[in-house]
């Protein structure tokens, strides 16, 4: 490995700080969802995970567990280096001693919420010789300002490893704390904004002016091409980058509508919904969780998902599990989940079936406090409508339905 292109991304304090801060912040949310928590950012060295932050033994064992996994404690011989520990200074000084013995791979999981996640393991190199094809389409940055955590592989390609891929590496802004409205106002030439369809769909809608020579990166889900155009005519040169826990970025594109572009390194496959990455090692083969419109061998759109996850806030989530912990209150019969459509916003909507006799307005005050204690905040509704059955098509089939006056 080139140590000049290719330097030690932990070395820098600020950039191993914040990635432990955000997995640890994904993983006290997750562990309880009603928790209230501050800003992973606002989290000094020394905030104690127990006394501060109200961790208990089960939290900071889940925690430890998914720290460990992602950056490989086990191989470096570290596995029981973080539960000895409360404070954060102390986790983020075993995460730099573990991978000082080695950071050779990385282990992601997925974001999904039915079941347990999907660990997916990326050697180092393979991310490295992602970013310097992203670099080489991203030139001359000066800062990168981001609006996605650093613990998941998007944010950690493009808020961790891109920003070292110079000869100098540059300053990274966390934009996760700050209102869409004063993203304009914090720009210069040079800058990279990462973000997720959800957030630049916020920041289209303000029909904002970018400065020139400012780059943005979307990726977790197509972005919707009134969005890209939108922001497009205020300036901005926005790459979408197509991709998954499992793969890393697959292809990327830059006009709204566009097919996306094979990096160089892949290949379609030979088997259906399968794409191919080979080197001296072998070919490696992946099944996608897309269906892909090939419109030659380099280049495709992407054509609903078949594992039926949808993007919420740039995580994902799947409706049906939603349906079921939501047809788990007793009070209903029936449930079902839909994202809303484009002019209803970019949350889930629930349609419900109340038991008999209950009277639709207290029961959504109950689903609210319900859902609170079980389903992270990507994963709950924003919208109710209830009904004495499930909206169907005349053929008996599933039907979408209009957020009527009880939502």
């Amino acid at each position: 490995m080139d140590e000049l292109r290719h330097p030690a991304w932990w070395r820098i304090d600020e950039i191993l700080a914040r990635l432990v801060r955000d997995l640890l912040a994904a993983e006290l949310a997750a562990a309880r969802p009603g928790r209230s928590l501050a800003p992973a950012h606002a989290w000094p060295e020394e905030v104690d995970l127990a006394a501060d932050l109200g961790a208990d033994s089960l939290d900071l064992m889940g925690a430890a567990t998914a720290l460990a996994d992602l950056l490989g404690f086990a191989r470096a011989g570290m596995q029981d280096a973080l539960l000895a520990h409360t404070r954060l200074a102390d986790w983020i000084a075993a995460a730099r001693a573990s991978l000082a013995r080695d950071d050779s791979v990385l282990t992601f999981r997925t974001s999904g919420s039915s079941g347990t996640p999907k660990r997916c393991a990326h050697p180092l190199a393979n991310l490295w010789r992602e970013v310097d094809e992203l670099a080489r389409l991203l030139p001359g940055r000066r800062r990168v300002l981001a609006a996605v955590p650093a613990h998941h592989i998007y944010g950690f390609l493009f808020t961790v490893l891109l920003p070292q891929a110079g000869q100098e590496p540059l300053p990274v802004i966390d934009l996760r704390g700050a209102s869409p409205a004063a993203l304009a106002a914090q720009l210069a030439p040079g800058d990279l904004v990462v973000g997720h369809p959800d957030f630049w769909n916020a920041v289209a809608a303000l029909s904002p002016r970018f400065p020139a020579d400012v780059a943005g990166v979307s990726s977790g889900a197509p972005c919707p091409d009134v969005t890209a155009a939108a922001l497009a005519g205020g300036g901005l040169r926005l790459l979408q980058v197509y991709g998954s826990s499992e793969t890393a970025g697959v292809g990327t594109r830059e006009a709204a509508g566009a097919p996306y572009r094979l990096l160089p390194y892949w290949r379609r496959g030979d088997v259906e919904n399968t794409i191919e990455r080979g080197d001296e090692r072998g070919v490696e083969r992946f099944v996608l969780q897309d269906r892909l419109d090939w419109q030659d061998d380099r280049h495709f759109l992407p054509n609903g998902r078949i594992d039926q996850a949808v993007q919420v806030g740039g995580a994902n989530v799947y409706p049906a599990y939603v349906a079921e912990v939501l047809a788990m209150h007793p009070d209903v019969r029936e449930a079902v989940v839909r994202p809303m459509r484009p002019d209803e916003g970019a949350r889930l909507k629930a349609f419900v079936v109340p038991a008999d006799g209950y009277v639709p307005s207290m029961l959504r005050a109950e689903l609210n406090a319900w859902i609170a204690e079980r389903l992270t905040p990507p994963e709950r509704p924003a919208a109710y409508s209830f009904g004495p059955a499930l909206p169907r098509q005349p053929g008996g089939k599933p039907a979408d339905w209009i957020i009527d006056a009880w939502s």
